[in-house]
């Protein structure tokens, strides 16, 4: 049950307070003095007026606010299904911890033709034969589900029946078919461990987000992913013929249906690190491979830059280390958003902050961009072009060395080493994905005009 509302970490009102900028992306809302009256108090935590709901559901399904529940899901209307492919004996250990730590609930283990047969005490083990991957062993648990929500866990991750309970909570919401906790890393003091709890792909961040393709939440992984039984069994389950990034793929057909994903960061379940380097490239080389399957699938949503036309241009010359060009290209930009968004009613600090933010976003996207699916392009481009070389080092080079300024990890050396070929892995695998499937489409950019999207 819902049992409270606060606002998303991008809100931004008029000077007469009838219109608002929130979510990401921006969406537009004007309202009028009694919506003004519920915005007031959405920001201020107090009592929501009467019939304030009209605004709020419009809100809570563009992200513009957020929902706090309570844990009132009974553990008897949840089954947990757990995709397993063991292979050694401490793969077998965290399967039956993971088990032990869900006791109350009906637990589903799915023996995805393990070497060596399985068997789980307090879970029923289901054999499958051949393996078919993560997506197939999740399709086959699913189908013996009989309770009302359904919670897909890997192995390698420890979450407890609260955590369950909570997820399950946002589901109340008939609009949301899918909901994901925050996925840490835990650090076992070694290299790898420090830096996948630093830097781990599963962990999203801490603001919680409607999910939605080249948003600032795009996807949430199947580590954890709860599920309402009967809406995932009527619209689609996971899509056996993905080896990888299956989880992503039935996020955005669920996105694409007109329904809600929801990240809730609130709830916090941990994730063991790689044991090993290789196995940490391996696996960022596989997610890069996914994202020619999954554009296949959804047209420029694994696309690895979403800009601005307007900032793009200031934002180029910075990377490229024409700073002088940047700065005389600094106030036409400023220029023409506090033009544009003048029909917002937004105060001129306010239109100045948003460019500013606009203006940070998009180099932080290109220079990921730069450093991952496009870094082929730019390691020959530096041979023969001065920018090129320029923009390649800081994309490389400069993340890394804020980030250890910032985080102060125990082992720097090898943490810089691990996010530069962290990177290049995911990178490469693009790359092979796009070669193996034909399909660049993935590695084109998205370049918008439109400000924000609008409702009323």
């Amino acid at each position: 049950m819902t049992i409270g509302m606060f606002p998303d970490e991008q809100w931004f009102r008029s000077q007469d307070g009838k219109t608002l900028l929130a979510g990401s992306p921006l969406a537009s809302f004007t309202v009028s003095d009694a919506g003004a009256r519920i915005l007031d108090a959405l920001e201020n935590s107090t009592s929501l007026p009467a019939q304030h709901e009209a605004l709020t559901s419009r809100l809570l399904a563009t992200g513009a606010i957020h929902p706090r529940t309570n844990n009132a899901v009974p553990l008897a209307d949840i089954t947990v299904v757990i995709p397993a492919y063991i292979t050694n004996e401490l793969g077998l250990a965290r399967l039956n911890e993971l088990v032990a730590n869900l006791q109350g609930m009906t637990i589903i283990v799915v023996d995805d033709s393990s070497p060596e047969t399985l068997a789980v005490t307090g879970a029923s083990v289901i054999r499958r034969e051949p393996n078919g991957g993560p997506g197939a062993a999740r399709n086959t648990g699913l189908a013996q589900v009989a309770t009302a929500y359904v919670a897909f866990i890997d192995t390698d991750v420890i979450a407890t029946p609260d955590d369950l309970q909570q997820l399950a909570s946002v589901l109340s919401d008939e609009q949301v078919h899918l909901v994901a906790p925050r996925i840490l890393s835990t650090d076992d003091k070694s290299a790898i461990g420090e830096y996948e709890s630093l830097r781990s792909p599963l962990d999203l961040g801490s603001s919680p987000a409607v999910v939605r393709p080249m948003s600032r939440v795009s996807y949430v992984p199947a580590a954890v992913l709860v599920a309402r039984t009967e809406q995932l069994q009527r619209h689609g389950s996971f899509e056996e013929s993905l080896r990888l990034g299956e989880d992503v793929d039935l996020v955005w057909r669920t996105v694409e249906l007109g329904n809600i994903v929801r990240y809730v960061p609130s709830v916090e379940c941990i994730h063991h690190p790689r044991q090993s380097w290789t196995a940490l490239l391996r696996q960022r080389f596989g997610y890069g491979t996914s994202a020619a399957h999954l554009d296949a699938r959804h047209k420029y949503s694994a696309s690895p830059l979403r800009a601005h036309a307007v900032l793009l241009l200031p934002v180029l010359a910075t990377l490229a280390g024409y700073i002088y060009f940047a700065t005389l290209l600094a106030l036409p930009t400023l220029l023409y958003f506090q033009i544009t968004l003048r029909d917002t009613k937004m105060s001129t600090p306010t239109r100045a902050r948003l460019t500013w933010i606009g203006y940070t976003s998009t180099l932080r996207l290109l220079a990921n961009a730069v450093r991952r699916a496009w870094l082929p392009i730019f390691v020959v481009g530096a041979f023969f072009f001065p920018p090129a070389f320029f923009t390649l080092l800081f994309a490389v080079l400069a993340p890394p060395a804020f980030a250890i300024v910032r985080s102060k990890p125990r082992h720097p050396v090898p943490y810089f080493c691990l996010r530069i070929l962290d990177d290049c892995a995911y990178g490469l695998g693009v790359w092979a994905g796009a070669l193996k499937t034909r399909n660049f489409r993935c590695l084109l950019p998205v370049i918008t005009i439109r400000r924000t999207s609008r409702t009323k």
